[in-house]
């Protein structure tokens, strides 16, 4: 397969052998575009200079930034992105200068490698993804045959190591093209960018094609989970279906399979969410936890099934809804079953169905909904003897029903100080490596709580699940370490009912906020 290089205009200019290109022509400088919210350190922070030094005269300006944002790990890494180009209508062609605004050199593989897979080696940009709302899909840079990822390679494209300080360097990915005109620019260093505009002009400078080579698209599913205060359900909405897991200790007795007086009032919610949906086929899938036998637990779990399948087909008030039951016994848990709460959680009767689309309508550009320093948007507590501040500096709507909540913790106090508390999640929830995960979204009106959004990444032994939110894990561990006065900013994907126009905040230790919904 033949070399392909990256030749940056304006920025970087490497040599590039083969073939496989894709030209893009030398486009005029964007006009600058709405940047997404973005902490202080980030709307202070000055531009640097490019690696290659300040343009010559008769050249090109640096492109003016479409959004910016600042690492959490490492607060002097300042993120832009610079180009967002649509290419065969099926492709994108992403580019982010990042920029040194500190003192001392700064490595950058490590924070833009994608930690949801194996890559061997800390060299690509495999981290730069977008979101499609609309399919609720978290996207990444296409995978090659002989290399890891079709993005920026620091040992083949000639970069270094680290950025030095004053300077900036630019990086890439081609990877699939979301829906809309604007998506969401992710990155594992720092919070999400919403907004970005997506343009149809070629981009600048010279890229893989996609189409010259096979290449496997490496996309991530979007799980959004929300559950009843009651623990009397929890629900798994991925955009296109509604996983409903119904809790076996609510429905019925112990080793029982007939429904207890309660189950009707818990199974009439479900029963809405069918009739309110599109859905033809509903499946019904008994389970159970790692205790007893599969000759107790799988005719157990499928007697459960066929209960839950008629009493939902006698609560649905329209026709046309076909049932599946099965039962799986202990085959296919959740979570772990090495704790109470994991095999309660395993203990479940889930109904899966098509959901109900919203309406087709533009969408709604993402609002800020906090401004610094606002009141009730702030707490404090002491960890280790020294007092931590947290600030809540987002609540926005993205499109396809997900939310972005943003947020800064600093340390107060005097001494260098860990501050573990964010990754302290119950241990059921199951995520592949430590992240900020222990956060807490609540409808109070509803009686409905909202956790973290899980990024699903099939395996040879199952799905593993890792946090959409914050990674503190890995090359990230020293995110949850503080100096004196140090501010990180964290974040989070959540599902947000359409209703609620605030919402309660539970963060860690620090008290509940209540956070107006933009």
């Amino acid at each position: 397969m033949p070399n392909r290089i990256l030749a940056m205009a304006a920025v970087l200019t490497l040599a590039a052998t083969g073939c496989g290109l894709v030209s893009g022509q030398e486009a005029a400088t964007p006009p600058p575009a709405p940047t997404a919210p973005q902490s202080d350190q980030a709307q202070s922070g000055a531009s640097p200079s490019d690696k290659a030094g300040k343009p010559e005269s008769g050249k090109s300006a640096e492109p003016q930034p479409l959004a910016s944002t600042r690492s959490t790990m490492t607060e002097s890494l300042k993120i832009d992105v610079i180009g967002l180009n649509r290419y065969k209508s099926k492709h994108l062609v992403a580019q982010l200068r990042l920029s040194n605004t500190g003192t001392e050199d700064l490595p950058w593989t490590g924070q833009l490698g994608d930690h949801t897979r194996e890559l061997g080696a800390i060299r690509w940009a495999s981290g730069i993804g977008v979101l499609d709302h609309d399919t609720r899909t978290w996207l990444l840079p296409y995978q090659p045959a002989d290399s890891p990822c079709l993005c920026t390679d620091q040992q083949r494209d000639g970069l270094d190591y680290a950025i030095e300080p004053g300077a900036s360097i630019t990086v890439y990915a081609v990877l699939p093209a979301p829906s809309g005109s604007t998506t969401t620019v992710v990155t594992p260093a720092a919070p999400p960018m919403p907004g970005v505009p997506i343009s149809d002009e070629p981009p600048a400078g010279d890229f893989p094609d996609p189409d010259a080579q096979p290449v496997t698209p490496v996309t991530r599913k979007i799980v959004l989970p929300s559950e009843s205060l009651d623990k009397s359900e929890e629900t798994a909405d991925d955009g296109q279906n509604l996983q409903v897991n119904l809790s076996s200790d609510v429905l019925f007795a112990v080793d029982k399979a007939t429904l207890t007086p309660r189950a009707r009032t818990v199974l009439a919610r479900t029963a809405k969410l069918i009739d309110a949906s599109p859905a033809t086929t509903v499946e019904v899938a008994g389970h159970a936890d790692s205790s007893g036998n599969d000759a107790i637990n799988d005719p157990l779990s499928r007697r459960r099934a066929q209960a839950v399948q008629r009493a939902l087909a006698g609560l649905l008030t329209r026709d046309g809804v076909r049932f599946q039951a099965k039962g799986y016994g202990s085959r296919r848990p959740l979570y772990p079953n090495e704790s109470d709460e994991g095999r309660r959680r395993n203990r479940r009767v889930t109904v899966t169905f098509a959901k109900a689309q919203p309406p087709a309508e533009p969408a709604p550009e993402p609002a800020a909904t906090t401004r610094p320093g606002a009141a009730g948007l702030t707490g404090s507590t002491r960890v280790k003897g020294q007092e931590f501040a947290l600030e809540v500096t987002g609540l926005r709507r993205l499109p396809g029903g997900m939310g972005l909540l943003t947020y800064t913790v600093t340390n107060k106090g005097d001494a260098e100080t860990w501050f573990n508390e964010l990754h302290h999640a119950p241990d059921w929830q199951a995520y592949k490596y430590q992240a900020a995960g222990n956060v807490r979204l609540t409808d109070v009106a509803t009686r409905r709580q909202y956790l973290p959004g899980r990024l699903q990444v099939p395996t040879d032994a199952g799905t593993d699940a890792y946090c959409a939110c914050t990674d503190v894990s890995g090359v990230r561990l020293s995110t949850e370490k503080y100096a004196p006065g140090q501010v990180r900013e964290f974040w989070g994907l959540f599902a947000l009912p359409d209703t609620a126009a605030e919402l309660k905040v539970a963060i860690g230790p620090f008290r509940p906020l209540q956070v107006a919904v933009g």
